[in-house]
């Protein structure tokens, strides 16, 4: 692609600008736009596969019951793993968050989609969910013994002191991190494919090589895909360990 100029104009940035769905320029707090609906599309991905493809209950199941069923037995077993048979009852909660996580990341590999969970605004209000709602839940279960989370016993005493503000200022810091490392993973690769793609386009005959490499980050990107929703839930996980389990 080339601009006014002739010369040679790729803008991978364009593909995570949010705009209106029906027109205009301005973007308010209730216009709906190109993150609304690809929001809604995620949802409506879920309730097709953990719904709609598991109604049936078969003995012998479906392939939309087995996905299903793969997805469930994945997300149980990695709360039993991560927090104990104690943290099975928020359940409900985690496979939700891993779901969207993933659906999101999935259909944001669609060609002219929009990667919702490229954006710090989108990962960031589930980076803060997680993190207010596990702190509420310390302090419900555990009352003023939450604190012992930043108290390392374990240390010299002399150390205690300097290790919890440490401690402290570390789990503040957890939703920033939370959040932009899924946004982060996303916007870049979806960048760099954006870069190559445009490489593809502007070289004409002489585009198989960038092909090539569009075609290997298309895959890298996939797997990255998997592996930050694994990674986001994962870690919602173990912040709720900390909840449950407060005590070093």
């Amino acid at each position: 692609m080339a601009d006014a100029n002739g010369s040679l104009a790729i803008r991978p940035m364009d593909q995570f600008v949010v705009r209106p769905l029906f027109g205009g320029e301005t973007v308010g707090m209730f216009t709906i736009t190109n993150v609304t609906l690809w929001m809604a599309l995620t949802v409506l991905a879920v309730t097709a596969v953990m719904v709609l493809g598991a109604r049936g209950r078969a003995l012998v199941p479906t392939r939309g019951q087995s996905v299903a069923e793969l997805a469930y037995g994945f997300i149980y077993k990695m709360i039993e793993d991560v927090t104990g048979r104690d943290g099975l009852r928020f359940f409900p909660y985690i496979m939700t968050i891993f779901m969207f996580v993933f659906f999101a990341n999935i259909l944001g590999l669609i060609p002219w989609a929009f990667t919702t969970t490229s954006h710090f605004a989108v990962t960031a209000v589930l980076a803060l969910s997680v993190f207010i709602s596990v702190t509420v839940l310390g302090f419900v279960l555990n009352g003023a013994a939450f604190l012992r989370l930043f108290w390392v016993d374990s240390a010299p005493l002399a150390l205690r002191p300097i290790l919890a503000v440490i401690e402290i200022i570390s789990y503040f810091v957890r939703p920033v991190s939370h959040s932009i490392r899924l946004a982060g993973a996303m916007m870049a690769g979806h960048a760099v494919a954006k870069v190559f793609a445009g490489f593809a386009a502007a070289l004409g005959v002489a585009f198989v090589v960038p092909v090539l490499a569009v075609t290997a980050l298309y895959a890298l990107e996939l797997l990255v895909a998997v592996i930050q929703a694994y990674v986001f839930t994962i870690l919602t996980c173990v912040y709720l360990k900390d909840a449950l389990h407060p005590h070093h």
